[in-house]
C-alpha cells in the first residue's frame, strides 16, 4: 500500500456506549477495536524513518514497530514490543494523553493538519494489551540470575510500577510499599472505573508479581515503618508517594457539610465503591453538583456525580473552553452526558444554610487579560457581575501538591517551595545518597506517562548506583 493510499483512510472511529445508557453505570464507556477495526487503523501509519512519535513518548515505546504487527495480524509480536518499553500498556492505551505527546508528533495529522487525523497510537496500544489479557498470553520476559541487592519503592503509582518492573527484569530484590490495601496509587483511587476499569490495574500488576515483585500493602512509609528502617534494609529506595495533598480555593464556606476534595470524592467513588448502592461506604449523592476546576480531575469528578445520580452537575472554570486543561476526549464525553460547563466564572463563597450544610454557590464573572506564567490568558473579574448557583454538593477540583509525609520524615531531602522532591533530572536521584524518587512527589499531579517516563529513568540510575557500589566493595 502505498502512503498516499495511506492518507486516505480516515480514523476509525472506537464503538461506545450511547450516553444516555452510561450515566447509568460505571462501565467502561469507550469499547475498544475489534481486530478488523485495529488493523485497517494501523493501515493509516506511514512508518517513518525518522520515526516522529517515538520522540514524542515519554518511555520511547517503538510505535512503528508495534502498528506494523497489529497490520499483519501479530498480536504476540506487537504486545510483546510495547513491553520491551512499557509494562503498562493497558493503563496508557486507556488514560495517557496521547494527543499531547506521540500523537501530536504524527506525520498523519501533520499532513492533514488536524491532530485529530493522527493515526490512533493509544487506541493501538490498548487493543493489543487488552488482546494479551484476554487470550491469556502475558508476555513475561526471561529473567537473569536473581542479585543479592534489595530496592525498596514507596507507592505504587505509574511511577512506582515502573521502576519494580524494570529492576524486577534486572534481577533485582523488588519490594512495593503501598499505604492503601490495594495497588495502583492514583490509578487506583483517582481514576474512575468507567475510564479505566480496576481489573485492569489488577492485571498489569499480576504481571510485575509475576516478575517476582513483592507487594506490601497497607503500610504507610513514615508512620508503619521509618523511612530510617527501610534505608537500613534495603540497598537503594525510589520514593513515588504521589501527589495527595488536596488544594483549595480558601473562600469562606469551604468547611461546609457537602464540600469534598476530588481527592475523597473519587476515592470513596473508585477505591471504596461507593457508586454501588450496596457499599457501606457514605458519600453524598447530591442533586445538584458543582465541581470547581477545568482538568481531568474536575471532568472525572462531574461524571462521577452524574452516576452517582446528580439530576445537574455543573463545572464552573475560571477561564474559557480554549485553556482548559482538560483533555479533549473527556471534555467531549462530559459534554455527551449532559455535564454543564460555566466558563469565565470563579467561584468567592460557598453558601450554606444554617444547619451548616451547602446550598449553593457566588460567582465571579470573568474575562480573559494577557497571558501568564502558565502561558494561558489571565483571568480578570468583571466588576459588579456577581451571581448565585445552587448546589447541595461542591466537589473543589483545582489540583494536587506533593504528599508530605516522605520529606518530613527523611532530613536532608531538599524539596521545593511546593514541597516536591528536588532531583537530578537526568538519574532522578535524590539529595540524600541512594535515594531516587519520580513521578507526582517530583512533578506535582502530572500525566501517567510522565510518571512512567521518570520511572524507567529512576530504574536506569538504580542499576548503575548499585553496579558502581558493587564493583567498589568486589
Amino acid at each position: 500500500m502505498t502512503n498516499a493510499e495511506r492518507l486516505k483512510i480516515p480514523p476509525v472511529a472506537m464503538p461506545e456506549q450511547e450516553p444516555a445508557e452510561r450515566i447509568h453505570n460505571v462501565r467502561e464507556v469507550p469499547l475498544g477495536f475489534t481486530p478488523e477495526m485495529a488493523r485497517t487503523e494501523a493501515q493509516r501509519c506511514l512508518h517513518c524513518a525518522n520515526q516522529p512519535c517515538v520522540e514524542g513518548c515519554p518511555v520511547g515505546v517503538r510505535i512503528p514497530e508495534f502498528i506494523r504487527a497489529v497490520e499483519a495480524g501479530d498480536e504476540a509480536s506487537g504486545i510483546a514490543i510495547i513491553k520491551e518499553t512499557n509494562l503498562l500498556p493497558a493503563i496508557c492505551g486507556r488514560v495517557c494523553p496521547q494527543e499531547e505527546q506521540c500523537q501530536e508528533n504524527c506525520t498523519v495529522g501533520k499532513s492533514h493538519k488536524d491532530i485529530g487525523q493522527a493515526v490512533q497510537i493509544g487506541k493501538l496500544e490498548r487493543f493489543l494489551a487488552d488482546w494479551e489479557r484476554e487470550h491469556h498470553a502475558a508476555v513475561v520476559p526471561r529473567l537473569p540470575p536473581a542479585t543479592e541487592k534489595r530496592v525498596a519503592v514507596i507507592g505504587s503509582g505509574p511511577a512506582g510500577l515502573t521502576v519494580a518492573g524494570d529492576l524486577a527484569k534486572l534481577g533485582y530484590i523488588v519490594t512495593v510499599f503501598e499505604a492503601l490495601h490495594k495497588p495502583g496509587g492514583v490509578l487506583a483511587y483517582g481514576i474512575p472505573e468507567f475510564r479505566l476499569p480496576k481489573e485492569i490495574v489488577d492485571a498489569e500488576v499480576a504481571n510485575l508479581t509475576r516478575l517476582g515483585v513483592n507487594f506490601q500493602y497497607n503500610t504507610v512509609i513514615g508512620k508503619s515503618l521509618t523511612i530510617d528502617e527501610v534505608r537500613h534494609t534495603y540497598d537503594a529506595v525510589f520514593v513515588g508517594s504521589g501527589a495527595g495533598l488536596p488544594n483549595f480555593l480558601h473562600i469562606p464556606g469551604e468547611n461546609l457539610l457537602g464540600v469534598y476534595s476530588a481527592n475523597e470524592y473519587l476515592t470513596r467513588a473508585n477505591l471504596m465503591h461507593a457508586y454501588d448502592e450496596d457499599s457501606d461506604t457514605p458519600i453524598l449523592r447530591g442533586r445538584s453538583v458543582a465541581v470547581l476546576g477545568g482538568g481531568n480531575v474536575a471532568m472525572d469528578s462531574a461524571r462521577t456525580a452524574l452516576r452517582l445520580g446528580a439530576h445537574r452537575v455543573m463545572v464552573i472554570y475560571r477561564r474559557s473552553e480554549q485553556e482548559m486543561p482538560a483533555r479533549k476526549e473527556e471534555y467531549h464525553h462530559a459534554t455527551q452526558e449532559g455535564v454543564e460547563f460555566h466558563f469565565l466564572e470563579n467561584p468567592l463563597e460557598i453558601l450554606g444554610g444554617t444547619d451548616g450544610w451547602v446550598t449553593g454557590l457566588t460567582v465571579q464573572k470573568m474575562q480573559l487579560g494577557e497571558p501568564d506564567a502558565s502561558g494561558r490568558r489571565r483571568p480578570l473579574p468583571i466588576a459588579g457581575q456577581t451571581s448565585n448557583v445552587p448546589a447541595d454538593v461542591v466537589v473543589v477540583a483545582i489540583g494536587n501538591n506533593p504528599n508530605p509525609l516522605i520529606p518530613a520524615a527523611l532530613p536532608g531531602l531538599q524539596v521545593n517551595q511546593h514541597g516536591g522532591i528536588v532531583t537530578n533530572e537526568d538519574t532522578m536521584e535524590t539529595s540524600v545518597p541512594g535515594v531516587f524518587a519520580g513521578g507526582d512527589i517530583v512533578l506535582g499531579a502530572a500525566t501517567v506517562i510522565l510518571a512512567m517516563g521518570q520511572g524507567r529513568k529512576a530504574a536506569r540510575a538504580i542499576h548503575a548506583y548499585l553496579s558502581s557500589r558493587s564493583a567498589v566493595s568486589g
